[in-house]
């Protein structure tokens, strides 16, 4: 989706705020924020040599192919806050290791409970349970790679100011909506498909 269609398909749906969390950039986020004329959260959802993490409130890109602490300790040094999306998504390329995910949790902000694209429903289950337990944020996310899934999970919460309000408001927050159905993923395998013979 260009910056401009991400804005549009927000405005038909009825979208509030967004957070965009591109992989290992944060010039898309950059580009709806000048477009949308409503709160857009800049992030971040960076590769490491442990799984991925995601960055909220980012000024400055964080690099990729670090470990999972490290990267952790990147975003929180520019007040930024740190999570990991979809952490126990069995059928992604990448398996968190449990005993990573431990180890980090003290350090976390928030721990993504809900993602649209997670096929099996106790994936998402086990995130949730997680996060109670260790006292984290709860987020959710349609994850969307096509105008058809923006949106398709979203959080109801109270508007915010800032970092540190955004934080509270989330803990507050009603996570609402389904998950996208399983042929998305075959969309997402041949628009790369598409990208790379475009290269070539």
């Amino acid at each position: 989706m260009s910056p401009q269609e991400v804005v549009e398909a927000s405005l038909r749906r009825g979208l509030g705020a967004l957070a965009i969390t591109d992989h290992n950039t944060l010039a898309g986020a950059q580009a709806v924020q000048q477009l949308a004329p409503f709160p857009v959260v800049i992030g971040e959802e960076i590769s490491t040599s442990d799984w991925e993490i995601a960055g909220l409130f980012l000024e400055d890109e964080v690099p990729k192919d670090l470990s999972a602490r490290e990267t952790v300790r990147l975003i929180q040094e520019q007040g930024a806050l740190a999570g990991v999306p979809h952490p126990f998504d069995r059928l992604r390329r990448e398996s968190l290791d449990t005993e990573v995910l431990e180890r980090l949790a003290d350090r976390l902000d928030f721990l993504e409970v809900f993602n649209a694209r997670v096929t099996l429903p106790e994936d998402n289950r086990r995130a949730r349970e997680f996060a109670l337990q260790h006292g984290l944020a709860c987020t959710a996310g349609s994850d969307a790679h096509s105008r058809f899934e923006l949106g398709r999970v979203y959080l109801e919460m109270d508007r915010f100011d800032g970092r540190d309000e955004f934080l509270e408001r989330l803990r507050e927050g009603r996570i609402v909506g389904t998950r996208s159905p399983f042929w998305v993923h075959f969309c997402s395998i041949s628009a790369r498909a598409l990208r790379n013979l475009h290269r070539g």
